[in-house]
C-alpha cells in the first residue's frame, strides 16, 4: 500500500510516518504541506491513497481532493480531520474522498481505514456509524413513500446508484459496468429525476438509509 502524507503540521507528518512504516505491508512515499503541493505530489509519485488534511494553506484539503479525483480518479482520498458530523461527513463523500479519521484515533484504527479504503470502500468513523444506523432505524418505520420511489428505480440505475454512492465518477462507474461515461451520465440524470434528488450527498444518504451501502464499509 503507497501511502502519500498531505498536512501542514511537520509533527503530525512525522508522527503518521513512523506510525505507517511500522507496518511492512505500508510504504509512506511522499508529503506535501498544502492543497498544491498535494496535487503535484500525486501527479508525479501515483500513490495509492492519501492522507489528507482539511485544514491547510495555499490551498484546503477538500478542493485538493476535487483536483485529485478530477485528474487521477484512481487514486484514493481519506481525509485526516479534527471535526466530526453528518454533514461534514457527507460533504468530504461530495469532493470525492472514500471517507475520513478523527486526528486522535488510534494507530490501529488508522491502518484499518487504510485498509478498507485501500479495498475501494468508504471508511465510515464509528461514531458516525452510530450515527447514521440511528438514522436509519428511526426512518424505517416511516411510510412506503422512499420504498416505492426505490422501487421505481430499474436494476441497471440501482447498480449505477450503488457505485455514485460509494464515490465512483463517471469512467469508474462506466469500467465496472462496461458502459460509456455518457451512458452513465444518463442512467445518473434518470435517477435524480425519480428520486428527486439533485446532489450527491442526497443519493449517498439516501443509498446508505436503503442499505444499498452497507455501514461495515
Amino acid at each position: 500500500m503507497r501511502v502519500m502524507i498531505a498536512d501542514d503540521h511537520e509533527l503530525m507528518r512525522e508522527g503518521l510516518r513512523a506510525l505507517l512504516e511500522s507496518h511492512q505491508d505500508i510504504e509512506v512515499v511522499g508529503e506535501a504541506t498544502n492543497g498544491q503541493e498535494a496535487i503535484d505530489q500525486v501527479a508525479a509519485l501515483q500513490p495509492d491513497i492519501v492522507l489528507m488534511d482539511i485544514s491547510m494553506p495555499v490551498m484546503n484539503g477538500l478542493d485538493a481532493t476535487r483536483a485529485i479525483k478530477e485528474a487521477n480518479p484512481h487514486v484514493k482520498i481519506l481525509i485526516l480531520t479534527m471535526h466530526e458530523g453528518e454533514a461534514y461527513f457527507f460533504n468530504i463523500l461530495e469532493a470525492g474522498a472514500s471517507g475520513y479519521f478523527i486526528k486522535g484515533g488510534s494507530a490501529a484504527d488508522l491502518v484499518t481505514a487504510l485498509q478498507v479504503v485501500d479495498n475501494g470502500n468508504v471508511f465510515l468513523y464509528p461514531t458516525m456509524a452510530k450515527k447514521l444506523l440511528v438514522d436509519y432505524l428511526q426512518r424505517a418505520g416511516s411510510s412506503g413513500q422512499d420504498r416505492e420511489s426505490l422501487d421505481g428505480l430499474t436494476p441497471r440505475e440501482l447498480e449505477v446508484l450503488k457505485l455514485v454512492a460509494e464515490g465512483g465518477n463517471n469512467q469508474e462507474i462506466g469500467a465496472r459496468l462496461s458502459l460509456s461515461p455518457a451512458t452513465v451520465q444518463t442512467h445518473r440524470s434518470n435517477i435524480m429525476g425519480k428520486l428527486n434528488l439533485h446532489r450527491r450527498t442526497d443519493l449517498t444518504k439516501y443509498a446508505i438509509k436503503h442499505g444499498l451501502i452497507s455501514l461495515d464499509e
